[in-house]
């Protein structure tokens, strides 16, 4: 008897897994069990994926012709080949999507994608019988209309276009195509390039920042990288007849911010505005991924605030901060909506170990563009109410929350922005040791009193770019009646700028002209004390440069 059952529940046990098979393979090909069962498989986040990929060309001279096909099916993405700039033609690049649980037996997922005048399959073979089918503009698509087949990790689930010889992906799972687009008379416009992302999004983590096991942290400031769409032309490049005279200014530029990372080895990385050249940028997304793919790619967090060029190109400052904030090991915000700007925001270091108190905090605020009031103050913007109100309210909060009122040490402060203050104007306050005055600041012609509110709550430093010439810090000091009895009460210092892509020269005020350059802070949170230098592009470039004590005991302090 126990013989009989034994072997009827291994028949009956083998009969289930054979049933199991047939509906597995039977489902696998044709889908035949229902959503609610599918709903529970374990597939990947449900999402778009990709189903074929074509290019829309037309000429303005030809009224047959459209660069729109159609809307149900297509989606059109919104990056003109030619970058606007094509006397008669325009091209575009369009995507069909569905949602996967929408997948038809008809639709075939895009497995891969390459660009090129050759059929791929002269080079290698397909997977599993898939062929390579051929677009416009030298597509080519590997496709398979096999079941479950978007679950995988080859699936294409979304399309974009970067522009530029030395375009570079900075977005978690996207990557680039070697080979551009093929257009029909390209002229003088950047190369158009795919980029595809395989699998689902994958939201980037936020980084903690947090103070290193010796008691330091590191900040490196960029000020006007000035990247552009393309390799981007010299301005000002010294010495003159460097590398023979050929300068592709971002080649330059980022070749010398990666030495510097890798020499500096910065815990952060403030990028304090014009980090796109505006004018020179038709696809600013291009240049974004330049500098940004500089630090992801060495795990360094980044945080950016604006200047008067970033968004002068294709993406205004929310674009640009949206599409910033959501990169790997960025720290970018927008701020409060209710603030004059975009970036008005705060970092905090987080004291060593585990600590959940702040050891450092980081202001960053938006300093705008050009004057709203010509007439009467020609020049720059100024920082608004709004952020003064905004800044102090947040720093006496902070001041009192349990993260800062339980670190046992000497918290510091420090802020950043992009066009420098009014007060940067008084030369009797310039440290000369410090650093070169080349040029007029060119600060605000109306004073907000940003720089008083900056002293009121006990900020040691701010540190600025737009004047590209100047590195100098200056000190200020509080009033009195005898001039010895002032008493430093708050740096203000100049990155100088890093960038070829923006003016350089004065070499009749700095001899031998301006070499490009990144300022260095470095805290010692242990002695609550804070040293800076410079780090040049050409000349010594292993020097500390103008190394100066600027803060100890948490106190400002004169050199």
């Amino acid at each position: 008897m126990t013989r009989r059952i034994v072997r009827t529940s291994i028949q009956l046990g083998a009969l289930t897994l054979i049933v199991f098979l047939i509906v597995f393979l039977l489902d696998n090909r044709f889908r035949v069990l229902p959503d609610a069962i599918h709903n529970h498989l374990p597939i990947h986040t449900p999402g778009f994926v990709i189903t074929d990929i074509t290019l829309a060309t037309c000429s303005s001279i030809n009224l047959l012709s459209s660069c729109k096909l159609d809307a149900p099916k297509w989606h059109r993405i919104e990056k003109d080949l030619y970058l606007n700039k094509g006397w008669l033609n325009h091209a575009y690049i369009h995507i069909e999507r569905k949602q996967e649980a929408e997948l038809e037996e008809t639709n075939r997922v895009i497995l891969d994608v390459k660009v090129g005048r050759l059929d791929p399959t002269t080079s290698e073979r397909g997977e599993g019988g898939a062929k390579w089918e051929s677009r416009p503009g030298g597509i080519w698509l590997k496709r398979t209309a096999k079941r479950h087949a978007s679950d995988s990790t080859k699936a294409i689930t979304a399309v974009d276009v970067l522009f530029g010889a030395d375009a570079v992906e900075a977005r978690t799972g996207w990557e680039i195509l070697d080979q551009p687009i093929l257009i029909a008379n390209p002229g003088d416009n950047q190369e158009a390039r795919l980029s595809v992302r395989r699998g689902p999004y994958i939201k980037p983590e936020r980084p903690t920042l947090r103070v290193r096991k010796d008691g330091r942290f590191k900040i490196m400031q960029v000020a006007d990288l000035h990247l552009s769409t393309g390799l981007g032309e010299c301005r000002d490049a010294e010495p003159a007849g460097h590398n023979g005279g050929k300068c592709d200014a971002d080649i330059r530029t980022l070749e010398f911010l990666g030495s510097v990372l890798d020499s500096e080895k910065p815990d952060l990385v403030v990028l304090s505005g014009d980090q796109v050249n505006g004018e020179t940028s038709p696809d600013a997304q291009s240049a974004v991924f330049k500098f940004a793919e500089m630090f992801i790619k060495r795990s360094i967090p980044f945080a950016t605030i604006f200047g008067n060029h970033d968004d002068e190109g294709s993406l205004s400052r929310q674009a640009l901060m949206d599409l910033t904030q959501n990169l790997p090991f960025s720290l970018s915000l927008p701020g409060p909506s209710s603030v004059d700007g975009v970036g008005n925001y705060y970092i905090e270091v987080l004291a060593r170990g585990t600590s959940s108190h702040s050891a450092l905090t980081l202001y960053l605020l938006d300093t705008h563009g050009y004057s709203p009031d010509e007439r009467q103050f020609r020049g720059y913007d100024w920082l608004k109410k709004s952020q003064i109100d905004w800044f102090k309210a947040t720093a006496q909060t902070l001041k009192n929350s349990p993260a800062h009122a339980g670190y046992k040490h000497i918290h510091m402060d420090m802020a950043f922005i992009h066009i420098p203050l009014p007060e940067y104007r008084q030369e009797d306050d310039i440290v000369k040791a410090s650093g070169t005055y080349a040029e007029p600041p060119t600060a605000p012609g109306f004073d907000s009193g940003f720089k008083e509110a900056l002293v009121e709550e006990g900020v040691l430093a701010v540190s600025c770019g737009h004047d590209h010439v100047n590195d100098y810090c200056a000190l200020s000091k509080t009033e009195a009646s005898d001039p010895k009895d002032r008493k430093p009460e708050l740096w203000m210092c100049y990155a100088g700028g890093s960038g070829f892509g923006g003016y350089g020269g004065y070499k009749d005020v700095i001899q031998g002209g301006y070499h490009r350059r990144v300022r260095v802070f470095d805290f010692d949170m242990d002695e609550a004390r804070i040293r800076t230098w410079k780090r040049l592009e050409y000349g010594d470039t292993e020097k500390k440069v103008d190394e100066m004590l600027i803060a100890d005991g948490g106190k400002v302090v004169a050199p």
